[in-house]
This record gives structure tokens, C-alpha cells and sequence, in this order.
């Protein structure tokens, strides 16, 4: 299931140049020295990177959690319809609940932290830059924080949002060398499959569950967990 976080980033990638693109086309880089630039922009990947990992590191402490507690299937099902719900449901009806309410403070923070890093040119700055931008609140973060969670583990949780990071990188670098091509047009067109691609993947996740026995995609109970007590019988 690990494939499917390096796909959902790198079709959820559209989504993000709209919330993140303007950070990025703002990154105080070199524009004269290409290599420097190119330096620069990856450095700034490392942050966004550091930040998923992080936060992939909780939720997989929260999926072993679960995993202990005997509800692998459960969970697996669980969060792969909570996947589809997010997409189908309009935003507009998340913001009119407000759920980031609680956490408001701590956001504006961020974003006053954030601001004052575009002020410096260094490579620290960089990696601060992409570090505060991946805490930001992020519906396609927040989808992918569910696969982390199927994870059931702390160090796949972190593989799997890094794979997620890895898969949005392209086309967020693109924003700074590309962005007349990356018209708005252009990324409507592609954000309309987003939803899709967030469903099919939720769709793995509750078939994962089902444990229905077809190979590679829904393998029965027995094989579908890695045994955690020896069979002495």
C-alpha cells in the first residue's frame, strides 16, 4: 500500500500548488545561479520533508496503537471510507464546522514564523520555509495522514508521508521554473481528478481490510498482517 502514497502525491500535487504555490514562487532563491537555485529549492523540499516525516511518525504511533488492540481490519476499513467521505463531502461544508478552530492560534503562529523566514536568503531559512509550510492545515496532508495511520507502525508511517512528499516535489518545483505554463486553467482541468484518485485509494484500503483473499490488493487474514505471537501448536 505504500505505492499509493507516492501517487496521491503526485496527483494531489495540483491541489497543493494552489494552497502552497504562492510560497513557492516567493522563495527567496538565487534566480541568477541555476545551480544554486536548484540547491536552494531542494532544501526547501528537506523542510516539507522533515515536516511529514514528523507528523507521519505520530500517526503511525496511533495506527500501532490500534494494531495492538486487534483492530488492524477495522481500522484499515475505517479509514479508507473516512478517505472517501473527506473528498465527496464539499469543503465548504469542513469550513463552515470550523475544525480547525482549536488549533487557530498555533496555525497563525506558523504563518507569522513562516513570513518572517523570507526575509533571509540562507539555506537555514530554506529549511525552515519548508518546515513551517508542512504543518500548514491541508486537506491532501490530511488524507494522506489516514494511510499513515493503515500503516500501524511509526517507521511506515514515516515512509509512507515521505513517499507523499516525494510524489508532490515535481510539480511544486515546477512552480518556481514553470509558472506560466502552470496556468489556471491547466490546474483546474487536473484537480477535478483529484477527488477520484483519493477514492480509488480508499477503496484499496477498505478492500485491504476486507481481507477478501485477492493477491497483492485484499490478501486474506492470515498473510494481510506480519504474525505477532510464534504458533506453538
Amino acid at each position: 500500500m505504500l505505492y499509493t502514497a507516492f501517487i496521491f502525491g503526485l496527483i494531489s500535487s495540483l491541489h497543493c500548488i494552489g494552497m502552497c504555490g504562492p510560497i513557492a514562487m516567493m522563495l527567496p532563491v538565487d534566480r541568477s545561479n541555476q545551480t544554486k537555485k536548484t540547491l536552494q529549492i531542494f532544501t526547501y523540499h528537506l523542510g516539507r520533508l522533515a515536516a511529514y516525516a514528523s507528523i507521519g511518525f505520530i500517526f503511525g504511533l496511533f495506527g500501532k496503537g490500534f494494531s495492538m488492540a486487534g483492530l488492524q481490519q477495522e481500522l484499515s476499513v475505517l479509514l479508507g471510507i473516512i478517505m472517501i467521505v473527506i473528498v465527496v463531502i464539499p469543503e465548504k461544508v469542513f469550513i463552515a464546522y470550523n475544525f480547525s478552530k482549536p488549533i487557530f492560534k498555533v496555525i497563525s503562529k506558523i504563518k507569522t514564523a513562516l513570513g518572517s523566514q523570507f526575509k533571509n536568503k540562507s539555506y537555514q531559512s530554506l529549511f525552515t520555509i519548508g518546515l513551517l509550510n508542512g504543518f500548514l492545515p491541508c486537506g491532501m496532508v490530511y488524507v494522506a495522514l489516514f494511510g499513515a495511520i493503515a500503516m500501524q507502525s511509526p517507521s511506515l508511517g514515516i515512509l509512507y508521508m515521505l513517499l507523499f512528499g516525494l510524489g508532490t516535489v515535481p510539480m511544486m518545483s515546477s512552480v518556481v521554473y514553470l509558472n506560466s505554463f502552470l496556468t489556471l486553467p491547466f490546474r483546474n482541468k487536473i484537480q477535478k481528478v483529484i477527488p477520484y484518485v483519493a477514492v480509488c485509494i480508499g477503496i484499496l484500503f477498505i478492500l485491504r481490510g476486507l481481507g477478501l483473499g485477492i493477491p497483492y490488493i485484499s490478501p486474506n487474514t492470515v498473510s494481510l498482517f506480519v504474525q505477532q505471537q510464534p504458533n506453538c501448536h
